[in-house]
């Protein structure tokens, strides 16, 4: 796995960005909502419909793994350009587009169900 404090380094034009172990790797936050995942020396980019063209045209592929059952099963994160590595300005452009997938994605899902439900008073 790559260096915290390089990833630290490298994510910081993209905001506050909080990493967190998962998966066997990181998870990078931003505003609550993981955007992005490293692992294995590897940085996985959030996409969508809207982005994932950017990848396959630069040859990136999905992260992947295997279940239990063998079943291959894909995320939509997207290995980012190994280009990225050496242009900031670029990287930054594209860790924001994945921010922005990450705020897509969450609005679609809705507001957060409540872990427990509140009871009410029978009218009197």
């Amino acid at each position: 796995m790559a260096d915290r404090e390089f990833l630290e380094e490298l994510f910081e034009p993209v905001g506050r960005v909080e990493l967190k172990r998962m998966f066997g790797g990181l998870g990078a936050f931003r505003d609550g909502l993981m955007f992005a995942l490293v692992l294995d020396d590897a940085i996985y980019l959030k996409s969508d419909e809207t982005t994932r063209g950017r990848f396959e045209a630069e040859g990136c592929g999905p992260f992947t793994y295997a279940k239990k059952t063998g079943q291959s099963v894909s995320l939509s994160y997207w290995q980012m350009p190994e280009r990225l590595m050496d242009d900031a300005e670029a990287f930054r452009a594209w860790a924001l587009e994945a921010v922005a997938v990450a705020h897509r994605a969450g609005s679609a899902r809705g507001p957060a169900k409540k872990t427990s439900p509140r009871k009410r008073k029978p009218p009197q």
